[in-house]
Formats: C-alpha cells, sequence, structure tokens
C-alpha cells in the first residue's frame, strides 16, 4: 500500500513543463525600431522585466547602466565608454536566448538620470545584437507588430527569398543588389530607422539625377540620433533598386559619411555600398533564416508611411529628457519653421506639441506629434534661457515621392 500509495502521489505531480523552441511576441515599432520585451533574472532570483531593441546590424551587445547594475556586473569606465561582463541570458515568451561567447557588455557613459536606457530617444535597456541572432531563426512582422525567434529549423518563412553573405564571426548581412544596372552589395539592418549610401555612390547617383528629391537636414526617420552633423545630412530618394529578390521604389536614404562607411565595411569583411534599414520594409514580413544563409520578404500590406510629411526641425533627444532643436530643415529656399527671436533657433529646446509634453519621450513618440497632413498647424512650445513661448509651424511635404514609371510615360 505505502509504494501503491507514493506511485499515486507522483503521478499526481504535473509534469514539468519543457522550453519553447521558438515563440512569437507582440513589438513595439518606435521609430521603425523593432522593440520587444524580454525578462531578466536578478541576483535574488527575481525576475526583471525590460525592453530589448532587436539590432541585427550591430554585432554589439549594449546594457542600460541600470541593469548592469541591479544584475552586480562590475562595470568599467574610459573616457567615452563603459563596459562590463555581459548578462547570461535574456529569457523572451519563456524561451532563454543565452548570451553565449559575448565577451563584453557596453555601456553608454550615462549621468544617473539618464541610466534605464542605452541611448537619449529611447525606451530598451538592452540590444538583441547580429552576434546572438545568427544563431537562431528570426521573424520580423512590421505590419503585425511581432516578433518571432526559434531554433533554426522551427520557423516557417514564406515569400520571395534571395541568397545573402552573413559574416560568419558576427552575423551581420550583406544582400546581393543592383542600381541601375550596376551589383552592390547593400547590409540588412532592421535596426537602422533610415537607409544610407556610402558618399560616392550617392553623389554620382545625384549627379546623374538632378529630378530625383533631395533635401538637406534629418528629420523624420532621418533624423537618428541627434547627433551635431545631422542638420547637414544629404537626404535623396533613391528611384529603385533590386534588393535580393525585392525591386523596391523611392527609397529614401542618407549619405553615408566616409569615416562611418569605412568602419561599417570593416566590420562586414566585405565590399559594402551601404544599408538597407527598417524605413524601406515596413509592408513586409522580413525572415532570416541563418542557418541557409537565406532572407525572405512576405509581402503583408499596401500602405504608405509618410516619414517626411512633418514639422521640419531636426533634433537631440538629451540625457535628461528634453529635445534641443539642432537646426531648421529648408524648403523650396527658405527655412521651414519660423526662425529668430519670435521663431526657433538652434540651442532651443522643444517642450511640448500642441500642448503635449515631450520630455522623457521617445524619438519615435515625438516624430509621431510632430508629423501629420501638409499643411496641418503645430503649436510648438519652446524654451529658451529658461523662458518659454509659443511657434506656430506647419507640416510640410519633405522629400516627395518620384512618379512611377507609368505616370512619367504618359507625362512624356
Amino acid at each position: 500500500m505505502f509504494l501503491l500509495s507514493g506511485f499515486i502521489r507522483a503521478q499526481d505531480k504535473p509534469a514539468p513543463q519543457s522550453e519553447p523552441t521558438s515563440v512569437t511576441v507582440s513589438a513595439a515599432i518606435d521609430h521603425n525600431r523593432v522593440v520587444i520585451n524580454a525578462e531578466v533574472q536578478l541576483p535574488d532570483g527575481s525576475s526583471l522585466t525590460v525592453h530589448v531593441w532587436v539590432d541585427n546590424g550591430n554585432p554589439d551587445l549594449f546594457l542600460s547602466r541600470r541593469v548592469a547594475t541591479l544584475l552586480g556586473l562590475a562595470v568599467g569606465c574610459k573616457d567615452k565608454e563603459c563596459s562590463s561582463p555581459p548578462l547570461r541570458e535574456i529569457v523572451v515568451a519563456g524561451m532563454k536566448i543565452p548570451f553565449t561567447g559575448v565577451k563584453e557588455a557596453k555601456i553608454p557613459l550615462k549621468p544617473v538620470n539618464a541610466a534605464s536606457v542605452l541611448a537619449p530617444g529611447m525606451s530598451a535597456e538592452i540590444n538583441l545584437p547580429s552576434s546572438i541572432l545568427r544563431h537562431y531563426d528570426v521573424l520580423v512582422d512590421f505590419p503585425g507588430h511581432k516578433f518571432s525567434i526559434g531554433a533554426p529549423g522551427t520557423l516557417h518563412f514564406r515569400g520571395p527569398s534571395g541568397k545573402v553573405q552573413i559574416n560568419a564571426e558576427n552575423g551581420l548581412i550583406q544582400v546581393p543588389s543592383q542600381i541601375e544596372n550596376k551589383k552592390y552589395n547593400l547590409a540588412l539592418d532592421l535596426g537602422a530607422c533610415i537607409s544610407f549610401l556610402s558618399s560616392e555612390l550617392f553623389d554620382k547617383l545625384a549627379t546623374s539625377h538632378p529630378d530625383w528629391p533631395r533635401m538637406t537636414g534629418a528629420v523624420g526617420s532621418a533624423n537618428m540620433w541627434g547627433l551635431d552633423e545631422e542638420p547637414k545630412w544629404k537626404v535623396m530618394r533613391l528611384d529603385r533598386v533590386q534588393y535580393g529578390p525585392l525591386f523596391l521604389a523611392n527609397v529614401a536614404l542618407v549619405d553615408f559619411p566616409k569615416d562611418r562607411m569605412d568602419f561599417f565595411e570593416k566590420r562586414a569583411g566585405t565590399p559594402t555600398a551601404g544599408l538597407i534599414g527598417s524605413n524601406v520594409l515596413l509592408n513586409y514580413r522580413v525572415g532570416l533564416d541563418y542557418a541557409h544563409s537565406t532572407i525572405y520578404f512576405e509581402f503583408g500590406r499596401s500602405s504608405s508611411f509618410p516619414d517626411f510629411d512633418v514639422i521640419g526641425l531636426t533634433l537631440r533627444p538629451e540625457d535628461d529628457g528634453r529635445f534641443t532643436i539642432l537646426g531648421v530643415a529648408d524648403l523650396d529656399g527658405k527655412p521651414s519653421v519660423p526662425q529668430g527671436p519670435d521663431g526657433v533657433q538652434a540651442g532651443d529646446h522643444l517642450v511640448a506639441i500642441d500642448g503635449i509634453p515631450v520630455g522623457g519621450s521617445t524619438m519615435g513618440q515625438v516624430w509621431a506629434g510632430l508629423g501629420g497632413t501638409p499643411g496641418q498647424e503645430r503649436k510648438l512650445t519652446i524654451e529658451r534661457a529658461g523662458k518659454q513661448f509659443t511657434v506656430t509651424a506647419k507640416v510640410q511635404h519633405f522629400l516627395a515621392e518620384l512618379p512611377d514609371e507609368k505616370d512619367r510615360k504618359k507625362k512624356k
């Protein structure tokens, strides 16, 4: 009887649940960047939920200082950056993603009040880099706002596919492409909110096609981080590019400064002419089959995303949550936002949009507020030297789309 009752009690115990081999979770698309929730285990055994930036275009692991401190990681700092040992793993919907092989985590040099983000203007505290993603199947569903990750062979990919070059050491992807019947490699960087082209190729195409829409000044999705040089960035619409199995039209991209291009190409380990970022792929479900060096693009919807129907400011998110105005973009040779003593000036702070405070917001949230239908007015609360005032500005249609081939033939 004793043995029998023990057997019955053992049978009554729930069987341990096995860890999933693939998961799908909701994703926020913030400033064209993919952000998901994950958990990290703290030294006391409790779990902490954090925002994770899916960044397949960067092999380096980044942590916020807050997460590094809570994990008890030893942080050491140099002039511009800090680092620590990597965290052991993150858990996405019950699936463990170990950070095996990562030697260190980079930690931005931040004051205390900005320690809980990777970079100003973001909500993420950890990135999920290409050096980790390369061990999995990955699917980014932009239309559905979903992210899937699984062991190789567990995800079902659909849509046109193409072979790509994958750097075996860091997982960076280069896609065989063609522009005006010439072959180039263009990276796939779903962590980038805008696309880039090398200065040499950018200038060559701009000279050959003076009719292609262009502008100076990083507005909308081109306003990546608020770097000092962003007000001078050159932006253009590329007529069309064959990108692996896709034929993309009206591709908005930025001139890639040579020093950054050289660094990018060195990490890629192969000649490259630039990168395609998320701004071009928001209508697609993008599948990354690292094990077979193949990418998939399943068309999900036919929508236009007017990233450049915005107020023409270039902004920098600050460590304290404020947004500094770096410059104003021109439109038809004139400033697109009133300037001067009664308008905006470089160095002013954007405090609110239509009365809604922007302090502590992400770049995506601020640009959603600055976007709209061309001609719409926005009341901008500006702060200068401790005093606040209001400037009325209109949403403008920057970087107009090129007409398609049929329309151009009709005009001829």
